[in-house]
């Protein structure tokens, strides 16, 4: 199984070179259910699931520099194509990926539009075979809701680091009308009983794609694609943001813009623009539209020294150092104690968050940090070192940083605060990607938009933030009940374009209205969560994360080993992974199968508490099993941190009564008698 795990198994593209005939043709799903229309001559899409119109009419563009691809250029034919077999996938969510598809290609000459059908969705591109370099001016990628009254559910941004909260769905015809905002993918909404996610994938030399609201009126809504444009000039910044400097930095900003998006190959095929779709939002669990459709796995390697891991975090929970006095500041016996900790109990990597080196200088040690000694004593213990850079230290010189500390064992970067979506900031997590493969390293892109697949073709790319995460209680109360909600319907709309370092495990658990924050104050150097104890440990199950941080301080899980015993043995990657229960407004439910065969279960609620009943004919294939159980604790409201532990025997079939505090969770572990 390991050695498939590694390796593409079968795949294969049958691809028809009759050319049909008409303006109009539709290609649909394996399963019949979905399918995607265009109109070769008013280049329009429209996406329909069970015969029901659910995106679209919609018209499509490519402008480049001197040329407009779309509407009225002259179609030669269109061409059919089925795609099957599976993919195996080293850091995902399954351990593998079913690749059938059906295909259509609206061929335009010497460009074109590529249309699939999946049983969980459909997808379009333009493809264009140009001769050099071309100009992409812009591309017109518009989303048309039929029914304005469609509940919509989105994080409204004005930049691309996609942090904030993911407020409560409001009806497609009032979404996004403020000033300077825009809806952040992925985007998902339902009428009728149908579920969208709306996606992109494979997003290569390229911006990443945003919506912005037309003007409002009635009947069908209408968002346009938005992008940022290539930067014609830039600024570092140090500090935190009132420091302009030379080199270095922490941010390169851009100061002012090209009036095009990139300069790229003229022979190319440009990101996808995808609908999962569903009839229930758990089943946007299921979905593997994303990763389907990106691009394969770089060839000439196998990457099986890829590792994937949970990772004892610095930062978030100060070090450490309010515990041990003796070890105030970031030093050496500080991270020796952190990689003691994490060799006790099987924890693969130890991070060294800001502080490590002097102050963003990568090139040289803090004074008090011996990094080579306590590399070389990380990697006697079999614990990796995974070093934290903003991204200007890096930006340039990715391949001299990849080699430098691969010479010196470390084993991955995190790297931090691109907090941009244009196309120079693509090119950066490829080349980077590539680096770091080439000396064996893992990267973590935090500061970084939602993943588009890039995983698949660089297995060494284990995560990605994107998600308004723990961090953020570090700083204050504010959203925090909100954020209750926001932790919900990430499951369905961010985890849908791939992992999220969201870094769960906190073991101060405050009720859902009594946690109280601040840069200054106590919860900065003492942070905890807001909601149950049992919430944190599901999200170990429930969230993506194939390098999971684990937040909290080896002093608070030892005074906890009950539950840091259960998070710490969760697996990161997966062979299975089901929707199970829930929606955006409520709960969520996932089950998740681990390599090994047992199954794990996991739960949260938002701000308010409730009842559901967990059905395991959903995923356990009969028999008996042991389950390992861990719930709020009836008084879990008001004494977050108390939990009911045990164990009970289990028929496949069974359905259990599962209760949700408010800001609750739910985790189990059921092993096969």
């Amino acid at each position: 199984m390991k050695k498939l795990f590694f390796a593409a198994i079968a795949a294969s593209l049958l691809a028809g070179c009759c050319r049909e005939c008409g303006t109009v043709a539709s290609v649909k799903s394996p399963d019949g259910r979905n399918a995607i229309e265009f109109n070769a001559v008013k280049a329009t899409y429209r996406v329909l699931r069970d015969g029901v119109t659910v995106a679209g009419p919609a018209a499509v563009s490519l402008k480049l520099d001197g040329r407009e691809l779309g509407a009225g250029a002259s179609l030669k034919g269109f061409c059919r194509g089925r795609l099957s077999g599976l993919v195996a996938t080293p850091v995902y969510k399954k351990w593998a990926i079913d690749l059938a598809a059906n295909t259509l290609f609206a061929d335009y000459g010497d460009w074109g539009v590529r249309l699939v059908a999946r049983n969980d969705g459909v997808a379009y591109r333009f493809e264009t075979k140009l001769k050099g370099k071309v100009r992409v001016v812009w591309e017109s990628a518009p989303l048309v809701i039929p029914d304005p009254a469609a509940r919509c559910w989105f994080s409204t941004t004005q930049y691309s680091g996609c942090e904030e909260v993911i407020p409560q769905a409001v009806a497609a015809g009032d979404a996004c009308t403020g000033t300077n905002k825009f809806a952040y993918l992925p985007f998902a909404y339902s009428f009728g009983g149908k579920y969208v996610a709306v996606v992109e994938s494979d997003v290569f030399d390229y911006p990443i794609l945003n919506l912005a609201r037309e003007a409002k009126g009635d009947g069908p809504v209408e968002f346009s694609s938005t992008f940022s444009r290539w930067p014609k000039s830039r600024q570092r910044i140090g500090g935190w943001g009132e420091q302009v400097v030379e080199t270095g930095g922490r941010w390169i900003r851009p100061t002012a813009f090209e009036d095009y998006l990139v300069e790229t190959e003229g022979t190319r095929t440009f990101p996808w623009r995808g609908f999962v779709l569903a009839d229930a939002p758990a089943a946007f669990v299921d979905a593997d539209l994303v990763n389907a459709l990106a691009r394969p796995q770089v060839e000439g390697d196998d990457f099986k020294w890829v590792k994937p891991g949970k990772v004892a975090w610095d930062w978030w929970n100060c070090f450490d150092n309010k515990r041990i006095p003796e070890n105030e500041g970031v030093n050496t016996k500080t991270y020796e104690r952190f990689i003691d900790f994490a060799q006790q109990h099987g924890v693969e990597y130890v991070i060294f968050d800001e502080g490590w080196s002097e102050h963003l200088n990568i090139w040289k040690f803090h004074p008090s940090v011996d990094v080579e000694h306590l590399i070389k004593y990380a990697n006697e213990r079999g614990v990796g070192i995974i070093l934290w850079m903003a991204w200007a230290q890096v930006f340039g010189e990715e391949d001299r940083v990849a080699e430098h500390f691969a010479k010196l064992g470390a084993k991955g970067f995190k790297v931090d605060f691109m907090d941009r979506g244009d196309a120079e900031v693509e090119r950066f997590l490829w080349k980077f990607a590539e680096s770091c493969r080439k000396h064996r390293m893992l990267v973590d892109y935090h500061g970084a938009h939602r993943p588009t697949g890039m995983s698949r073709a660089y297995p060494n790319v284990l995560n990605f933030e994107g998600i308004h995460g723990l961090e953020n209680t570090k700083w204050g109360a504010k959203d925090l009940t909100g954020m209750m909600d926001s932790d919900v319907r990430a499951v369905y709309l961010r985890m849908t374009a791939g992992p999220m370092d969201y870094t769960p495990g906190a073991m101060d658990n405050y009720p859902v209205d009594g946690y109280l924050g601040g840069r200054e104050g106590p919860k900065n150097a003492q942070p905890g969560s807001a909601g149950t104890r049992c919430r944190q440990m599901a999200m170990m199950a429930l969230y993506e994360a194939p390098l999971q941080m684990l937040c909290d301080a080896p002093t608070k899980y030892e005074a906890n080993p009950e539950c840091f015993k259960f998070m710490a043995a969760t697996p990161v990657v997966w062979a299975d992974s089901r929707g199970l229960a829930g929606d955006p407004d409520s709960f969520a439910a996932v089950a998740r199968r681990a390599k090994d065969g047992a199954w794990y279960a996991a739960a949260i609620s938002n701000r308010d508490a409730r009842e559901f009943k967990l059905d395991t004919a959903a995923f356990l294939d009969g028999g008996e099993w042991e389950a390992e159980i861990f719930r709020d604790a009836p008084e879990g409201d008001a004494a977050p941190t108390k939990y009911v532990h045990e164990t009970k025997s289990v028929k496949a079939g069974d359905q259990l009564d599962i209760g949700l505090g408010r800001g609750g969770g739910f985790v189990a572990r059921f092993v096969r008698k």
